[in-house]
C-alpha cells in the first residue's frame, strides 16, 4: 500500500452535489467545506480593474487553435499538451478529467459517474452519451427498503425513508471508465495511454492540493467521521487519504500510487481491465467481504448508452441538454417559461427578473421531482416537457408580484405528441461539454483494496416511493444530477459549458445563458456575475417541497433586492462570503466569425483555462 504521503483523487466535477440531500448534512458539509470568509479580508477589498465589468474577475482566455477549461490549472495544461500532441477535444477531455479525479477526489474520479456532449465537426451534428450506472441485480426494492432501515438502526440513527449517502447502499457501478471508452472508440485520436498519460504521472510523483480541494478535504472528512456506523469498511479510505492522521492543507504534495497503478492498468488493458479484468474482480470482492450487493457480474454486464441530445430555442439560441435520467431538461423547461418575459427591459439582477427565474425554477422542479427518470424503466413525456405550449400554459401560474404558493407538477402529456465538467475544444472545431463527480463530495467512504479511489454515493437519490418514477429497481440508473450543456446559434457551435453542484446545475446554466444571452455579458463575466440558489423544491427523493421555500442570495445582489423578494412572500438568505453553494462554472465559447475560442473559468474555484 503506501507510506505517509499517500494521494487521493475529481473532474469536470459534478461538484459537490450535496444539494438534494438533508438540510442538515448540507449545512455540515457546506460549513466545513468552505467555512466562513476569511479574517484577513475584513480591511481590505479587491483592487481595480482596467477594462471591462469592474465586478468581474479576470478577461476571458482567447485562443485560435485548440482550449481546456478545467477547475485545476494543471488538468487544463495536461488536456492542452494532448491537444498539441495531436489528439482529439476528445482526448483532451479525458486526460483532463483524469487528472481531475486524481486531484479532487473531494468531488469526482473513477468511482463515478460521467456524461458529456461532444460536437463533431465533421457531422456538423452534437452527440451525447449518458455514463451512468446501475444498482445492482440482487437487490430489489424490498431488499432495499429492508436494508436502509438496517442500516439506520445499526448505525444508531433516526429511521428515514432516504437511502443513507455513505456505506455500500448508496453506491452503483460506476460509468466514467467506460464513458472515457465509449467516446475514445468514435472521437479519439491518440491511444488511450497518452491521454492517461498525465494523471499516471502525478498519481505516481504527487501534486500539490489547491485551496478549495483542501476546504472540501477538511469537510468531507468530518461528515465521514459523523456517519462512520453507516460505513462498512472505512481503514482503506483513511490509509488512502490521510497524511498521519490529517486530511491535506493546502499547498501539501500527495501521491497515490494505487491510483497510478490501476490507470496503468487500464492503459495497457484498455475498458475490460476495469469492468471484467483484475479491477473488476477486486471491487466485486470487496463488496462480497464487506456484506454489499454489488457483484462481478454488475460491472461486467454494464455499458453505458449514446443519446440524443434535445434543444429548446431560446432568443435564436438552440440550448441542447441530454435527456432523463439526468436533470437537464429542467434548465430547458426554465428557459421555455422565460421566453415570455422581456428580462432585458426587466433589468438584471432586479426582483422582477428574479422572480420569474425563481418562478420558472419552482415550476420546473416540480415536474422534476415527477417525471425525471430512467428511461427504461419509466416513459418520461420528453417531448410534452419541451413543448412551447406546454411552456405557455405554466407561465401563466407566474405573478411577478408574488411567489405561487401552490406551485405542483404539471400534465406535459397532453402536449407530448408522438414522440446533462469541463469543456475542452480543439483546431478541427470539435468542442466537448463534460461532466463528472462521486455525487455528494468524496462518495460513500467505500475504497476497494489497492485500487486509488473511493466509490460514488449516487444511489442515494433513488426514491424508496413504489409509485415515483425514480423509485428504486435491481439494474437501474438513478437520477442525476450532473449534466453538461450546449449551445449552437445558427447551426454553428456557440458554447460549450456546466454549471456544477447537485440542484444548483439547471439555475445556473440558466443564469448563465441569461447573463449572455439577454444582458450582454462576455463568457466570464457571466459566470462572475452574482448568483442566486432556490432550495425547497420537492425533490426525485420524494421528499415533499417546503412551501414556496428560500431564495439564497450572494452578497452581490443589491440589499432592496432582497427585500423586494421578502415581500413578494420569498423567504430570503444572505449568504456569507465563503459559505455557499451557488456552483462551479467552466465553459468555451466559439466566435465563427473570426474562428476563436473564448474561455472562461469560476472564480470560486481553483480552475483556470488554457489556450493556444
Amino acid at each position: 500500500m503506501h507510506s505517509s504521503k499517500r494521494l487521493h483523487s475529481h473532474s469536470r466535477s459534478g461538484g459537490s452535489d450535496i444539494t438534494w440531500v438533508g438540510s442538515a448534512l448540507v449545512a455540515m458539509l457546506v460549513t466545513g467545506l468552505l467555512g466562513m470568509a476569511s479574517a484577513r479580508a475584513g480591511s481590505i477589498g479587491r483592487g481595480d480593474r482596467y477594462a471591462g465589468a469592474p465586478w468581474a474577475s479576470r478577461s476571458p482566455v482567447l485562443a485560435q487553435h485548440g482550449m481546456a477549461a478545467t477547475e485545476q490549472p494543471i488538468a487544463s495544461l495536461a488536456a492542452v499538451e494532448i491537444l498539441k500532441k495531436g489528439g482529439s477535444a476528445v482526448d483532451a477531455a479525458i486526460a483532463a478529467n483524469a487528472v481531475l479525479g486524481l486531484m479532487q477526489p473531494v468531488l469526482n474520479g473513477i468511482g463515478g459517474d460521467a456524461f458529456a456532449i461532444v460536437y463533431d465537426p465533421k457531422t456538423h451534428k452534437l452527440y451525447g452519451y449518458n455514463g451512468s450506472g446501475w444498482s445492482p441485480k440482487g437487490r430489489d426494492l424490498a431488499s432495499m427498503r429492508a436494508e436502509v432501515a438496517a442500516a439506520y438502526k445499526k448505525a444508531g440513527m433516526k429511521p428515514s425513508d432516504q437511502i443513507p449517502l455513505f456505506g455500500s447502499l448508496p453506491v452503483t457501478v460506476p460509468g466514467v471508465v467506460d464513458a472515457w471508452f465509449a467516446l475514445h472508440k468514435r472521437f479519439g485520436k491518440l491511444p488511450i495511454s497518452e491521454d492517461l498519460a498525465p494523471a499516471i504521472y502525478y498519481a505516481k510523483h504527487g501534486f500539490p492540493v489547491t485551496e478549495i480541494v483542501s476546504r472540501y478535504w477538511k469537510g468531507n472528512w468530518k461528515a465521514f467521521e459523523k456517519n462512520r456506523g453507516l460505513i462498512e469498511e472505512f481503514g482503506n479510505a483513511k490509509k488512502l487519504y490521510l497524511i498521519n492522521g490529517h486530511t491535506p492543507r493546502q499547498g501539501e504534495v500527495f501521491h497515490n500510487p494505487d491510483l497510478s497503478h490501476t490507470l496503468s492498468l487500464i492503459a495497457k488493458g484498455g475498458r475490460d481491465a476495469f469492468y471484467k479484468g483484475r479491477i473488476a474482480h477486486t471491487m466485486a470482492d470487496y463488496f462480497k467481504r464487506i456484506g454489499g450487493d454489488l457483484r462481478y457480474a454488475d460491472f461486467a454486464t454494464f455499458h453505458g448508452a449514446w443519446v440524443q441530445p434535445q434543444s429548446v430555442n431560446y432568443r435564436g439560441y438552440d440550448v441542447y441538454e441530454l435527456p432523463p435520467n439526468g436533470q437537464g431538461f429542467a434548465a430547458l423547461e426554465m428557459l421555455n417559461t422565460l421566453k415570455g418575459f422581456d428580462l432585458k427591459k426587466m433589468g438584471v439582477g432586479t426582483a422582477d427578473t428574479l422572480t420569474a427565474e425563481i418562478e420558472s425554477k419552482r415550476l420546473a422542479f416540480a415536474d422534476l421531482s415527477k417525471y425525471y427518470a430512467d428511461p427504461r424503466f419509466y416513459d418520461a413525456p420528453m417531448k410534452g416537457l419541451l413543448s412551447e405550449k406546454y411552456a405557455d400554459q405554466r407561465r401563466k401560474m407566474i405573478n411577478l408580484q408574488h411567489a405561487n404558493p401552490n406551485i405542483g407538477p404539471g400534465n406535459p402529456r397532453l402536449f407530448n405528441g408522438d414522440t446533462t465538467d469541463f469543456e475542452t475544444a480543439d483546431s478541427s472545431g470539435m468542442m466537448v461539454s463534460m461532466i463528472q463527480s462521486n455525487y455528494a463530495g468524496m462518495g460513500s467512504g467505500l475504497v476497494a483494496d489497492g485500487l486509488g479511489f473511493m466509490f460514488q454515493d449516487r444511489g442515494a437519490l433513488y426514491s424508496l416511493h413504489g409509485d415515483a418514477a425514480n423509485v428504486y429497481a435491481a439494474r437501474k440508473r438513478p437520477f442525476h444530477t450532473i449534466i453538461p450543456a450546449f449551445v449552437m446559434k445558427q447551426g454553428k457551435p456557440w458554447l460549450a459549458f456546466g454549471v456544477m453542484g447537485g440542484s444548483m446545475q439547471p439555475q445556473g446554466h440558466v443564469q448563465v445563458l441569461v447573463n449572455m444571452i439577454d444582458f450582454g455579458m462576455n463568457v466570464q463575466e457571466a459566470g462572475d456575475a452574482a448568483r442566486w440558489r432556490h432550495v425547497g423544491s420537492a425533490t426525485p427523493t420524494g421528499l415533499p417541497s417546503k412551501g414556496i421555500g428560500t431564495v439564497e442570495l450572494e452578497s452581490g445582489f443589491n440589499k432592496s433586492v432582497g427585500a423586494a423578494l421578502e415581500k413578494r412572500g420569498y423567504k430570503v438568505d444572505w449568504v456569507p462570503p465563503g459559505s455557499g453553494a451557488f456552483g462551479g462554472y467552466e465553459a468555451i465559447m466559439y466566435d465563427a466569425k473570426d474562428h476563436v475560442y473564448w474561455g472562461a473559468s469560476e472564480m470560486r474555484k481553483d480552475g483556470e483555462v488554457v489556450g493556444y
